[in-house]
């Protein structure tokens, strides 16, 4: 479901600047399996310059970095160490879904970035670059995921939970009694569910345990358009799921 009830713009908007978080990007004991990369950016700043590069970075470079549309997150730590030449040490680590995706930043984004950087801090910092990439994340599950969601569009693709979750959800297979896809899509291209006139019907998604404050993230992704109803799905389990209005 690709933010429905806002303009394609705003999606845009939604699921780059969104994206820019500072935190474990697997929160709640998810696992992460898969050819996932990071680009990882090391800077010395000096101390002259240190809190404007800084306010630099959060509100302009980072935010830029996004807006290419190649990566998928960025995380931004501060170095606990005395650097020998003095200065304050950061590692900005932006990931991307593959090598290709990275490379075409390399060609078509990092030149431009990169003279902003050197033109507003000219001699002042140091900077080094290094590809990784994740062979294997997962953190200690928490019990304060506790609402079911029934999905059956796009919030069971990878770039839009960490666009919205800023993780991973560990979905099963479930299965919906007595609702079909309707053929009337909201602004004519997004799906949405309807109670169908044959109760055999049946509609298979994927349901996701999330915590109450992932669900109102949620219900901003869907937007205006959308309510989110309480359904019974085949196993018996409730859930939520959204529904045009």
């Amino acid at each position: 479901m690709l933010l429905k009830g806002r303009t394609f713009n705003s999606k845009i908007n939604y699921l780059g600047r969104f994206k820019q978080i500072y935190t474990n990007p697997l929160p709640f004991g998810e696992i992460r399996e898969g050819p996932m990369y990071i680009y990882n950016v090391t800077t010395n700043i000096e101390e002259s310059a240190h809190d404007h590069w800084v306010e630099w970075m959060k509100d302009k470079h980072i935010p830029d970095m996004l807006d290419t549309g190649k990566f998928i997150s960025a995380k931004m730590s501060k170095v606990l160490v005395e650097e020998d030449m003095g200065g304050v040490t950061y590692s900005v680590q932006y990931s991307v879904s593959d090598k290709e995706t990275l490379y075409r930043y390399y060609q078509e984004d990092a030149p431009k970035l990169r003279e902003e950087a050197n033109t507003l801090f000219a001699g002042k910092f140091v900077s080094f670059r290094t590809e990784l990439q994740i062979t294997h994340e997962q953190t200690l599950q928490r019990p304060s995921a506790t609402q079911y969601l029934f999905t059956y569009g796009t919030l069971q693709e990878t770039e839009v939970q960490l666009g919205v979750f800023s993780r991973l959800l560990q979905g099963e297979e479930a299965i919906l009694n007595g609702y079909i896809i309707s053929n009337e899509k909201v602004a004519d291209r997004y799906p949405t569910i309807a109670v169908s006139n044959d109760s055999s019907k049946t509609l298979t998604g994927k349901i996701y345990i999330l915590s109450p404050e992932e669900l109102i993230k949620a219900d901003a992704y869907e937007g205006e358009a959308y309510k989110r109803i309480q359904v019974v799905l085949a196993s018996g389990e409730k859930a939520w799921a959204y529904i045009a209005k």
